[in-house]
Formats: C-alpha cells, sequence, structure tokens
C-alpha cells in the first residue's frame, strides 16, 4: 500500500521503468522486480498483488481458527477425543449384547449377570487401548497399572471398607437396629461361596471403576479439571443404579457420593487399585460376609443371616446399607480420614494443560 501511494505522487504517467517492491505476504517478504510502460500499470499491478495478499491473509486466519476449534496447546481437544471414545464404546458395546445372545439357553441370571460385566470391561478396556495408542498414552496413564494389581493398595482398600462397614454395623446392633443373625453356611460351602463373591465383585469392581473413572474421567480432566469431571462422573455412576429394584432416592444419592468418594481415593493414591479395593470388599461385606441387601439386592450362599429393624431412612429398608442416612455420615468419615492419611495428589501422574 506504501507503495502505491508512493509511485501515485512521485512517478510521471508515461514513464519506462525498472520497479522494486518489497511484499510481505503470510510473514514473508517478497522482492519483485517489474519493468512497466507507465504508472497506471504499476498502479494496476499493485492493487491486485494487495488483493492477493489480502485473501492469503484471511485463508489464514481461517485456517488457523478452524485448528483452534479442534486442537489445543499440544492435542485434539477433550471434548473432540471424548466423542471418539463415546463413539468406539457404542460400536463395541452392539457386539457385546450380540455375543451376549451366544449364551446357552437357560444360563442363570447370575451367570449373565457376570459375562455382562465382564465383557463390558472388555469393551472399556478395548476403546482405552486405542485411545492410548493415538494420543500415545497407555492405560496405565488412565489409572489402571497393571503392575499393581493385587498390590499394597489394593488390600488397604479392601481392609478399610471392611473395618468401617463393621463399625457401621456394629453401630447398628447397639442402637438395636440391626441383628447378625446365625451363621449360614457350614464347611467348605463357606470357602467356596466366599471365593465366588470374591471373584465376581472383584469383576463388578474391576467393570465399574474403569467404566465410570477410567479414560473418560482422565480425558474430561484435560477439559474442565478434576474435580467438574469427578462430579459429573459419580452423578452419572449414581443415575446408573436407578434401575436397581428397591432403590431409593437417598440410595442414589449415595451410590453417587461414594463414586466421588472413589475419585478422590483414586486422586489421593494415584491410581485405581485402591478404589477398586474399596469397592469390592464393600460388596463382599455386605453380599457375603452379613447377607444385607447390595442396592436392593439380597442374593443367596451368604456366611450370616444379617437382618435389619428400624425406621427405612435409618436402615436403608430394602435398598440395605446404601439407603441409610447413616451411610451418608459414614462416607463423610471416609473423606476426612483419608484427607488426612492421604495428603498429596498423585492423579493425574503428570499436570495437563486444559485443552
Amino acid at each position: 500500500m506504501l507503495v502505491t501511494q508512493t509511485l501515485s505522487r512521485a512517478v510521471p504517467e508515461s514513464t519506462t521503468m525498472n520497479v522494486y517492491a518489497i511484499l510481505e505476504a503470510n510473514g514473508r517478504e517478497v522482492l519483485l522486480l517489474v519493468r512497466l510502460r507507465s504508472r497506471s500499470e504499476v498502479l494496476r499491478i499493485l492493487a491486485r498483488t494487495n488483493s492477493t495478499v489480502a485473501k492469503a491473509s484471511a485463508m489464514d486466519i481461517s485456517s488457523t481458527s478452524v485448528r483452534k476449534l479442534f486442537y489445543g496447546p499440544s492435542e485434539l481437544r477433550a471434548g473432540w477425543r471424548f466423542l471418539i471414545f463415546a463413539a468406539l464404546v457404542t460400536g463395541l458395546m452392539a457386539a457385546k449384547t450380540q455375543c451376549l445372545r451366544m449364551l446357552p439357553h437357560g444360563t442363570d441370571q447370575a451367570t449373565s449377570y457376570l459375562v455382562d460385566k465382564t465383557l463390558k470391561f472388555a469393551v472399556f478396556l478395548l476403546a482405552s487401548w486405542i485411545m492410548a495408542r493415538i494420543e500415545a498414552r497407555t492405560i496405565a496413564d488412565y489409572g489402571l497399572p497393571w503392575r499393581r494389581m493385587f498390590g499394597r493398595q489394593f488390600w488397604q482398600g479392601a481392609t478399610i471398607a471392611f473395618v468401617c462397614l463393621n463399625g457401621f454395623l456394629i453401630a447398628f446392633r447397639v442402637a438395636g437396629a440391626f441383628r447378625f443373625g446365625e451363621v449360614a453356611l457350614h464347611g467348605s460351602a463357606i470357602w467356596k461361596w466366599g471365593a465366588l463373591y470374591g471373584f465376581g465383585l472383584f469383576i463388578v469392581a474391576l467393570e465399574e471403576e474403569f467404566h465410570y473413572r477410567g479414560y473418560g474421567l482422565y480425558t474430561l480432566t484435560t477439559g474442565m479439571g478434576f474435580w467438574r469431571a469427578a462430579v459429573l462422573s459419580s452423578a452419572a455412576f449414581g443415575y446408573s443404579h436407578a434401575h436397581n429394584s428397591g432403590e431409593n432416592w437417598l440410595g442414589l444419592f449415595n451410590a453417587g457420593a461414594g463414586g466421588l468418594l472413589f475419585c478422590f481415593l483414586l486422586r489421593r493414591s494415584g491410581n485405581l487399585w485402591m478404589p477398586i479395593g474399596f469397592h469390592a470388599s464393600f460388596g463382599w461385606t455386605q453380599t457375603y460376609f452379613y447377607g444385607v441387601p447390595n442396592s436392593g439386592h439380597t442374593l443367596p450362599g451368604h456366611l450370616l443371616n444379617g437382618s435389619f429393624a428400624g425406621p427405612t431412612w435409618l436402615t436403608g429398608g430394602s435398598v440395605g446399607p446404601e439407603g441409610s442416612l447413616l451411610l451418608t455420615l459414614l462416607l463423610v468419615v471416609f473423606w476426612l480420614g483419608a484427607a488426612t492419611w492421604l495428603r498429596e495428589s498423585r492423579y493425574p501422574r503428570q499436570r495437563m494443560p486444559v485443552s
């Protein structure tokens, strides 16, 4: 533009000349040597050149805006990655449904449930593995380092859940709202049912923890921060219990609050093995050891014939301890105790930029 204005003032109309001009296009300077016959011809050439540069700059800005829509500072934005993951899970879930239809006719409900949980875990594991390949990460980055399976943190979580739930039920017994009942199993049946429930509830805990606090939680954390992602994950976890028979609103709230506690244990322990141990042990203690309802389900093969007596808001009624207001208070105690014991945040393993 400066070259055009200078020529229009200083150069006679009928002049043959060599014109040198430095133009800037997309951050690059270009030196032009042009031999033209008149000032007007020079001005026409420069006007067209300015127009071309302007169009190139506009296209560059548009391209940058589109890229920013899809990419953050270092990779595809969290929302798009989460949508790709959700699409993978949706497709794999359809395949899982076809596999379940191949089970022999007459398969009992417990076996069908366990196979369903196992296949669902496989779906989330495979989808997470595909995303890990795309993102140059590992399954351990999403909270599941295989080398720590059944390690110290797993058993710490399991022990804490067993001890605290026992204290919870003993408090009920002192208040006259719970009876331990008689021993319902004898001999080898004790170990058989104990092992079966241990295996089954480990699979349930593994699937649910990786489902709700695996890849999805990790990816949403990169986009909105850990605690916002944790609240969303825990709300979804609580809502997933709505289809359980006998469930009530307090049971749903406590399930969501329990999910938030598991997020906290993940945050402070650095991986999912402590929450998995806690989750599995809590279910095993309710279902097998005491034989009380677990999320509205009372199953056969329990060690003791435990039973509640009292108002539903206190005992949980048909929901079990999960539907008790006292459990809400116990979750707060769990949280405070864990915050005192585990003081350092270890998840995610590295501080990630928000994208």
